[in-house]
C-alpha cells in the first residue's frame, strides 16, 4: 500500500525539521519548503495527499494561498498552522477552506491525529465559506492555550447550524461567543436576538418568547411577537437557560423535537427556523438532580458544549485585554493611557471573580480618573483597595439572595466532590456545624473579640454566643468583651 505524502510550508527550518520527523516516523511521506511558492509548484503537479502550511511565509500569506489550492485541487486537505493565535486567524482559515487549524506552539501528537484524520476521513466544504472576513475588530481577545481551543471550537461550529450552550461564570463573555458564532456563521445575514432568562419574570417568560394574542391575558391589549418570531432565519439567544422556569422549559422541548409553535392564546402553530444558543453559569446536570431542570432538554441543548475558562485561568491574556480596553476607552473620548510593565504584573496576580468584565470596568475607570498618562501600580493597587472596601460595604447590605447563592456556590462544589460517597445520615447537621464554625470566628475577628457586638451582629443571645463558643472551641480574642 503507497504511503500518503505530505507537503510541509514553513520558513522556519526547526518547525520544518521537527514536523518532518516526527510525520516520517509516524509512517508519511513527507515534502518541505521554506517557502509557497515550491508549494505551490508541487500542487500544481498533482503532488502530496494532504497540505500543512504556515500563514507567515516570506513570499506569500499561507491563508491566501488557500483559495487557489481548493480551485485547483478542492479535495486536497489544508492544515494551518500559526504563531498569530487569534480567533480571527482561526476563522480566517476555516472560512477559506482549511481543513483544521492549529496554533502554535502545539504538540506533535495533536498534529499527528489532525493528518491521521485528514487523511482517512471525507470532507465537504460549503462554497459559500470561500468569501473573506472584512471586520477585523472582533472584540474576542486572548492567545492563551484555553482561549486556543475555545477558537478552534467556534472555527469548527461556524459552517453547522448545530444547537450549542455556552458554559462560563459571570463576565466571561458568553453573549460575545454567540454573537460571534451568529456573525460568522450560515446565519450572519438573519437576526441575532438574545434574551436574558434571569431579567424575565417567570410567569411573563413563555409570552417573551413565543408571543401572545390579543386578550390571552390582563393587559394584553394587543397581539404581540415573540422573540423566536423576532429571531427566524437567524440566531436566538437564551442566556442563564437554567434560570429558566419548567413550564417555559416544557414549550421549549416541543419548540426543538417539532419546529414548531403556538403563542399564548394562539390557536395555530407556526413553523420556525431559528438556531439555538443558550449561556449558563449554572451546573445544569446539579439542577436536573434537584428536579429544577428538564433532562430531556438539556441533551437537545447540549449538542454542543462551549466552556469559556475564567480570567484566572488565562491570565497571560490579560495585557491584550487591557491594551485593548485603553484603545476603546479612548476611542469614546475618554483620554489616551498607557499602563506600565510592573502594573500589568499586579493586574495578572489579581483573581479576578468578576472575570473580563471587572477588568474592562476597573480600566475604564483608570482612564477616565487617573491623572497621569502612565497608568502604574499604585493606581493599580490604588483601585484593588478601593474595590475591597465597595466589597465589605456591599457585603455587609448582602440580601438574602447574595448569601444564599454564595453558600449554594460552596455546596455545590461539596456535592460535587463527593458525588456517589455522600453519608447516609447527619448531613444536614454536619453542614451546618460547618458553616455555623467559622461565622461566629470570623464575626468576632470583625468585632475585635467584643462579644456584646458579635452577638448583636449574629442576632444571638450573648450567653447564646457564649454557649457556642465552648462548644465549638472557638478561641477567644482578647481585647473584646
Amino acid at each position: 500500500m503507497n504511503r500518503s505524502t505530505i507537503l510541509v510550508a514553513d520558513d522556519d527550518a526547526a518547525i520544518r525539521t521537527v514536523v518532518v520527523q516526527a510525520l516520517t516516523r509516524a509512517g508519511f511521506e513527507v515534502q518541505a519548503s521554506g517557502n509557497a511558492a515550491t508549494l505551490w509548484q508541487w500542487i500544481e503537479k498533482g503532488e502530496g495527499d494532504l497540505v500543512i502550511t504556515d500563514v507567515m511565509m516570506p513570499d506569500e500569506n499561507g491563508l491566501d494561498l488557500i483559495p487557489r489550492i481548493r480551485r485547483l485541487r478542492p479535495d486536497l486537505r489544508i492544515v494551518v498552522m500559526s504563531a498569530q493565535t487569534t480567533l480571527m486567524t482561526a476563522v480566517k482559515a476555516t472560512e477559506r477552506g482549511a481543513f483544521d487549524y492549529l496554533p502554535k506552539p502545539f504538540d506533535i501528537k495533536d498534529l499527528i491525529a489532525i493528518v491521521k484524520r485528514g487523511i482517512e476521513s471525507e470532507r465537504v466544504i460549503d462554497s459559500t465559506l470561500t468569501q473573506d472576513i472584512v471586520d477585523e475588530t472582533l472584540p474576542l481577545i486572548g492567545r492563551s492555550p484555553a482561549m486556543q481551543e475555545v477558537y478552534r471550537t467556534v472555527a469548527r461550529l461556524m459552517p453547522t447550524d448545530l444547537t450549542v450552550i455556552i458554559n462560563g461564570e459571570s463576565g466571561t463573555g458568553k453573549e460575545l461567543f454567540a454573537r460571534a458564532l451568529h456573525d460568522y456563521g450560515k446565519r450572519k445575514s438573519g437576526p441575532f436576538v438574545a434574551v436574558n432568562m434571569a431579567a424575565i419574570p417567570k410567569d411573563l417568560i413563555e409570552s417573551e418568547l413565543f408571543g401572545h394574542e390579543k386578550g390571552a391575558f390582563t393587559g394584553a391589549f394587543a397581539r404581540s411577537t415573540g422573540r423566536f418570531e423576532q429571531a427566524e432565519g437567524g440566531t436566538l439567544f437564551l442566556d442563564e437557560i437554567g434560570d429558566m422556569p419548567l413550564e417555559a422549559q416544557t414549550r421549549l422541548l416541543r419548540v426543538l423535537q417539532d419546529g414548531k409553535y403556538s403563542s399564548v392564546g394562539g390557536r395555530h402553530a407556526m413553523d420556525t427556523d431559528v438556531r439555538i444558543i443558550t449561556a449558563t453559569h449554572h451546573d445544569l446536570r446539579r439542577l436536573i438532580r434537584q428536579g429544577l431542570f428538564r433532562e430531556d432538554l438539556f441533551f437537545r441543548l447540549n449538542v454542543v458544549p462551549l466552556r469559556l475558562p475564567p480570567l484566572r485561568d488565562r491570565t497571560e491574556d490579560i495585557p491584550e485585554l487591557v491594551r485593548h480596553f485603553l484603545a476603546r476607552a479612548a476611542n469614546s473620548g475618554l483620554p489616551w493611557k498607557t499602563i506600565d510593565v510592573e502594573a500589568l504584573e499586579a493586574l495578572r496576580g489579581h483573581n479576578w471573580p468578576g472575570n473580563v468584565r471587572e477588568l474592562e470596568n476597573m480600566v475604564q475607570r483608570l482612564a477616565a480618573l487617573c491623572p497621569q498618562e502612565m497608568i502604574s501600580t499604585h493606581d493599580i493597587n490604588r483601585e484593588f483597595d478601593q474595590g475591597g472596601r465597595v466589597a465589605s460595604s456591599n457585603a455587609e447590605r448582602a440580601d438574602n439572595k447574595g448569601l444564599a447563592q454564595s453558600v449554594e456556590n460552596q455546596l455545590a462544589e461539596y456535592f460535587a466532590a463527593h458525588d456517589g460517597s455522600l453519608p447516609a445520615t447527619g448531613l444536614y447537621d454536619r453542614v451546618l456545624k460547618e458553616i455555623e464554625k467559622p461565622l461566629i470566628t470570623l464575626t468576632l475577628q470583625e468585632t475585635r473579640g467584643n462579644q456584646i457586638k458579635a452577638a448583636q451582629v449574629l442576632g444571638l443571645n450573648r450567653n447564646t454566643l457564649r454557649k457556642k463558643i465552648k462548644e465549638l472551641e472557638i478561641p477567644v480574642i482578647r481585647g473584646g468583651r
